[in-house]
């Protein structure tokens, strides 16, 4: 990639947009719900902290609250922008980048409807609960269909895509999928119905299959691509961690989709299948826990060799550091669960710990970025009048 890219922390003079709302509207893109998916996803962890802490609790649920202003302010903000800025708004089908990020809108719907299991029943009872999870989870898995298969296709179709410019954010739209089975078997048990509940754990088996597979072949291009033509510039630094994303939510499906299918498989005449899913699960989810540590240790190590460079400029590309640790984090914490090895209950309060610190800096950031107005550019309006490489540092 070109050495002469321009910082997406401090965009040239016209690409700097105005303050005011309707500016912002013009330039608001659904990279955006990035920040509500590491949000969501830092609320659900901490509800899992491994030892007692007054108000922890109460800090989940305010965290979860706020994401749900959070993902509502986005949405209307985004529908704002195709109402008001149509023509510029479609021009995102064309973007190479940006195209990527309408996978982040029905993952941060994903970490709400969990919320609303995890938190809201206590909150405001278990029927009224579950009756707004379950059609939101209906909505978020035909969402997140439309991003797995639509997207590729425009990229199959109407992207200009190398394997130079590669980086994991190709992930997004696929992995959509499988947060929506990992959702799903969180609502399982809150079903009534058995045969309902059947329903959605063979969906959610099947979006793990719409979506895990292509994902891990994504990720060895990926490799490939890091072989040949090594990191990618430090503004898309933070896409390295995206590829614990899939492996994490992989993992964490298949650990509580097992959980579910003994007495769910009991209930519908089905005996024999809770035992082999629920091992399946186990093993599987461990086993590609493994895998995610091999990638964990490549973030890592990336992320310092940038820090003793030139440093990371910031940008919305920071919020790729919290979701996909979180469900890895949470696959951890599953394991310890499942396992009762100790183990893993440490190596996850360590994960939390350090999603935690990496929540809070990349929230206050984002919240100077917001007030500056330094982060509202939407890199498919000035599309064609900057350099080509702009466009993967605006994410």
């Amino acid at each position: 990639m070109s050495q002469t890219t321009i910082s997406a922390s401090r965009p040239p003079n016209w690409a700097v947009p105005q303050t005011g709302v309707q500016e912002i509207i013009r330039q608001f893109t659904p990279n955006w719900f990035t920040a509500t998916m590491g949000t969501g996803v830092l609320a659900l962890c901490l509800n899992q902290w491994p030892l007692p802490v007054p108000g922890l609790h109460a800090v989940a649920v305010g965290l979860w609250l706020f994401n749900i202003a959070l993902f509502t302010a986005f949405t209307l903000l985004y529908a704002a922008r195709w109402v008001m800025f149509f023509e510029g708004a479609r021009r995102i089908f064309d973007h190479s980048v940006m195209s990527m990020f309408f996978g982040a809108i029905p993952m941060g719907l994903a970490t709400i409807i969990n919320g609303f299991l995890a938190f809201g029943v206590p909150l405001i009872g278990r029927d009224l609960a579950v009756g707004i999870a379950a059609p939101l989870w209906w909505i978020d898995m035909a969402m997140s269909l439309a991003c797995g298969l639509g997207v590729p296709f425009l990229m199959f179709t109407r992207h200009d895509h190398a394997m130079e410019r590669m980086t994991a954010v190709w992930l997004l739209p696929i992995v959509a999928a499988e947060v929506a089975a990992a959702s799903g078997a969180q609502l399982i048990p809150y079903l009534n119905d058995p045969h309902t509940a059947l329903t959605v754990m063979m969906l959610c088996y099947a979006l793990w299959a719409f979506s895990v597979p292509l994902a891990l072949s994504v990720l060895v291009i990926l490799f490939l691509r890091l072989v040949l033509h090594k990191l990618p510039h430090r503004d898309m630094a933070a896409s390295g961690c995206l590829a614990l994303g899939p492996i994490g939510t992989g993992a964490l499906s298949l650990l509580l989709l097992g959980a579910d299918a003994p007495h769910l498989a009991a209930s519908v005449g089905l005996p024999m299948l809770g035992p082999v899913a629920q091992g399946l699960g186990l093993i599987g989810g461990v086993a590609l826990w493994g895998y995610g540590v091999w990638w964990f240790a490549l973030a890592v190590l990336t992320t310092i060799r940038y820090l003793r460079g030139e440093g990371l400029p910031f940008n919305l590309g920071w919020w790729g550091f919290t979701f996909p640790l979180g469900v890895y984090t949470a696959a951890t914490m599953a394991i310890a669960h499942q396992t009762g090895l100790t183990l893993f209950t440490v190596i996850g309060g360590a994960l939390i710990l350090l999603l935690a610190g990496l929540w809070l800096t990349v929230a206050f950031r984002t919240a100077t970025g917001m007030i500056l107005g330094t982060l509202f550019v939407s890199p498919c309006l000035v599309r064609g009048s900057i350099p080509a490489d702009f466009e993967a540092d605006v994410v």
